[in-house]
Formats: structure tokens, C-alpha cells, sequence
């Protein structure tokens, strides 16, 4: 591609050498460049780019984007200078893979949590309406029935623009993405056209990068300051940040709510572990869903499709044949009595939806164990008020390990032991192997109970000192409760 017409979307402060270069290709990473490429010098969070100029040149760049011109410039080198070279990236990465997000109706997604459950819902739903449609999520990504594996919520700028480029050349029309906070951050979504933004829910995560809940939260609304005007901005306007992220939008702002009035309102009449019924805009529907949090998320799913075109009722039939996501409050009734529920819940917030989802249904007979831990070289902050929330709403709690990446699983579960006082801590048993604390839980578990495992999910790894170990809940509770 002409090196002019890959700029055309880009703003730049100037141009030193020739812009009509033939550019072979592009990268931000100096190991991956080869002859002809244009090399994107960004400021990262673990290193800058624009040290690795001179790597880039001599790994055969031409071409080089950057916010600082080096001391000594190449003749033979094109230098592009930019104020923000990761804004930059993203709308050379749109351009050069032909701007696919202008060609499809693309919507992103959102939140702490509920974020999975309500793109793939979207996605599920709408290919039940035999729409070609993409997904790009936590779990997985899909191009239709295709299943390309994910690394990140958010893909790189490049990945991504590259990922939807694939979806339009496999004739997708809707294409649903999990928004991670780092991803606008870091501005991979920038040079994208979205259609739609949705916010699930705000709560404490990833403090570790973000460093206070605040500039996490305005990540999060960062998204919506850039849709379009065309665009529709859905917002729980339950949650205390709901109405927050709409401030500056530009789009079409629309709410959903199970407690005030909304354009998209919802009450739930009756909570079963095998489904909920509840009522959506006063039409009623029975859900394969469990508990409030799936109520929103629902709700979420509804709205949107209906913003996007879809007939109310029709949408409401789909809705009701739909089932709960891999991972994602998944149940297994055991032959003993007791129900197994694995689930991706790794924050505080999450945990006690689902204990309170539980809370909710179970008989009052029936006790709840619940097996969870915390990951490593993560948000030290949560531990202990994870275990606070696991003990305030079981009646056993066994802490064990959950990637625990390069720190020791025993400091971890004394960091979430830090939290509980003498009496909590009697609710408590210490197991480091997950796999012994989930045979643990079941063992002990009677007719009636509940056994959460909580943190993992859909996850099939445990990540101990940099490897990836294969390690699933869900196969393990297959295995004990002989599904």
C-alpha cells in the first residue's frame, strides 16, 4: 500500500523523507518487521518504541511512525511524527486492513462483569436469526462457526482490525466485542466504528494496572466518549456509574434497569437453578438463566437487539431458547443430591452476585461451600475482601489456589486470610491444590447443598511460574459428580 494513502486517515504534525513508499506491511513490534514495513514506534506500559527504532531499521523498516524524531535520521527512512503514536496505530491498522469496522455493525461491550455472557449472548442470538456474525471475546473468538483462540479480551490494534478484516471477508454483518479496560487505555479500539456501546456494571478489578478505581472507571467511560453520533450508547442505570458513562457520548443514550424506569425494564417473578422467570418491557419470559446479575445482562442483550433493528417479541422467543455460557454459572446436579456450580467470578462483586444467586434459590436446609482463590501478580487489594464476601455468604468456604503466575498460592491465601477475624475464620479451610479443594468441597457436601467453585470458569489452565499447566474445574466436577 502507498505510504500517503495509509496516512490518509492519520493525523500527523510532519513528514520527513518520501511519503509515496510502497509499505509492505506494518508492525509495533521491532522483532516482527521486515523489508518494507512501516514500524509504529509506541510508548508501552513495560517499554518504549521508539527505543527500538534503530532494531526496526535494520530489521528492514522504511517507514517509521513516532511521537519523538530520532537524534540522527536516516536518509533512506521515511519519518512520520504523531502527538500519540498508539492513536496513531490504531487508524493505520484500520486503513491498512480496509477500514472492515465501517462495513460492519460492530458493538462492543463493556464492565467488570457480564461482559462475556452478554457479547456471546448477542452473538448466539443473532445467528439464531441466520445472521453471519463474529465474536471477539475472553473465551474465544468466533468468525461464524469458527473458533479462532483468544490471548486477550481485546486483541492488539493490529490483531484486531486484522480479526475483523477475516470476518467481513467471511461475509459477517454483526460483529460483538468484549471493550477491556486496558484496551481503551491503551487505545487499541481507536481508528474503529462502533455502532453500539453497552455498560454492564462497574466494581473494583485490576487495580494492579490501573491503580485507583477512579481511572479505571473513567477507561471504561472512554469508550463511550468515542462512539458516533449514529451510534447507541446502552447503560445499566442501575449501577451508581451508569448514567456516568454517558456524560459526554455523542451516541443515542438508552438504559436498562430491573429497579427504576428505563427504556428497557425489567422485574424477575420467580428464580429456579434451572432458569428464571421475569418480565422484560411487561412482556413475561422464562430464561435458562439464574439470578439477578443474569437478569441484566439480559436485559443488556434484549436492548441492544432491539437498537439494532430486531422485532421486540421475536427477540424475547430467541432469548427464551438461549443457554447460560460455558463457565458462566454452570451447574452440575450430583447423583448425592448437592449441585456443583462453577463459575468465572474473580471479583468481589461477582462472588457475591452469585452467592446471592444462590442465596436466592436454595432450599433452607441446604448449606453452600465455596471453593475460591485469587490470582497472582494481581490487585493484592481484593484478597481479602474476597474472602470477607465468601464467608459472609457460606457456610464453608475452602481457599486454595487460582494462577497463582510467580507468587507462592500460601501467600496468597494468607493475604485473603488477612481479611477474616477469629469467628470468620472458623468457616474456613485451607486447601493449596485446587484440584483436592474441589473433592474436598463434594465430599463434604449433602443433599440439598451447593458447592460454587469460583474464579476460573471457562479457563483450562492453572498459570504457575509462567507455564500454563492444564487444569479445568469443569472437568473435574464432570469427573467427581460422573457426568
Amino acid at each position: 500500500m502507498d505510504l500517503a494513502r495509509l496516512l490518509d486517515n492519520t493525523a500527523t504534525l510532519g513528514i520527513e523523507g518520501n511519503p509515496n513508499k510502497n509499505i509492505t506491511g506494518i508492525h509495533f513490534d521491532s522483532r516482527k518487521i521486515k523489508k518494507g514495513h512501516l514500524f509504529i514506534a509506541v510508548q508501552g506500559t513495560q517499554s518504549d518504541g521508539h527505543d527500538y527504532i534503530g532494531k526496526a531499521i535494520e530489521n528492514g523498516a522504511t517507514a517509521i511512525v513516532c511521537q519523538t524524531l530520532p537524534d540522527a535520521v536516516q536518509q533512506n527512512i521515511t519519518y512520520i511524527q504523531v502527538k500519540d503514536s498508539a492513536d496513531a496505530l490504531g487508524h493505520l491498522a484500520s486503513t491498512w486492513n480496509g477500514n472492515p469496522s465501517q462495513k460492519l455493525t460492530l458493538v462492543g461491550v463493556t464492565g467488570t462483569n457480564g461482559k462475556t455472557t452478554t457479547a456471546t449472548l448477542l452473538y448466539l442470538l443473532f445467528k439464531k436469526q441466520g445472521h453471519k456474525t463474529g465474536l471477539l471475546s475472553t473465551v474465544c473468538n468466533y468468525i461464524n462457526d469458527r473458533t479462532i483462540s483468544a490471548t486477550h479480551t481485546t486483541p492488539d490494534a493490529i490483531e484486531l482490525n486484522a480479526l475483523l478484516a477475516q470476518m467481513l471477508a467471511e461475509e459477517c454483518k454483526y460483529v460483538f466485542m468484549e471493550i477491556s479496560s486496558h484496551a481503551v487505555a491503551q487505545k487499541r479500539i481507536n481508528g474503529l466504528q462502533f455502532k453500539g456501546g453497552i455498560f454492564t456494571n462497574l466494581t473494583r478489578d485490576h487495580l494492579d494496572y490501573h491503580e485507583t478505581v477512579e481511572a479505571y472507571r473513567d477507561a471504561k467511560k472512554g469508550f463511550f466518549d468515542l462512539l458516533p453520533t449514529d451510534a447507541f450508547a446502552l447503560t445499566n442505570r442501575d449501577d451508581k456509574n451508569g448514567l456516568f458513562m454517558l456524560q459526554n457520548t455523542k451516541a443515542s443514550k438508552q438504559t436498562y434497569s430491573l429497579k427504576t424506569l428505563a427504556e428497557f425494564k425489567g422485574k424477575i417473578l420467580e428464580s429456579h437453578f434451572d432458569g428464571t422467570l421475569m418480565t422484560v418491557n411487561d412482556r413475561e419470559i422464562l430464561t435458562q438463566f439464574v439470578g439477578k446479575f443474569n437478569a441484566y445482562n439480559l436485559l443488556a442483550v434484549y436492548g441492544a437487539a432491539v437498537l439494532l433493528g430486531g422485532n421486540p417479541e421475536e427477540i424475547l422467543i430467541q432469548l427464551s431458547t438461549l443457554q447460560s455460557v460455558s463457565g458462566r454459572f454452570q451447574t452440575f446436579p450430583s447423583p448425592e443430591g448437592y449441585t456443583a456450580i462453577v463459575d468465572y467470578a474473580h471479583t468481589p462483586d461477582a462472588l457475591t452476585n452469585v452467592l446471592n444467586a444462590i442465596q436466592e434459590i436454595q432450599e433452607e436446609s441446604g448449606k453452600t461451600l465455596t471453593v475460591v482463590g485469587c490470582g497472582g501478580n494481581r490487585d493484592k487489594g481484593k484478597r481479602p475482601i474476597m474472602a470477607r464476601e465468601a464467608v459472609r455468604l457460606s457456610d464453608l468456604v475452602i481457599l486454595t489456589s487460582d494462577n497463582p503466575r510467580f507468587e507462592k498460592p500460601a501467600d496468597i491465601i494468607q493475604d485473603m486470610l488477612n481479611g477474616l477475624g477469629d469467628v470468620e475464620r472458623k468457616k474456613v479451610i485451607c486447601i493449596t491444590d485446587r484440584r483436592e479443594a474441589i473433592r474436598t468441597a463434594c465430599l463434604l457436601a449433602q443433599k440439598g447443598d451447593v458447592v460454587l467453585i469460583a474464579g476460573k470458569g471457562h479457563e483450562d489452565y492453572q498459570e504457575i511460574e509462567g507455564v500454563k499447566h492444564h487444569f479445568d474445574d469443569r472437568e473435574i466436577v464432570r469427573k467427581i459428580t460422573g457426568q
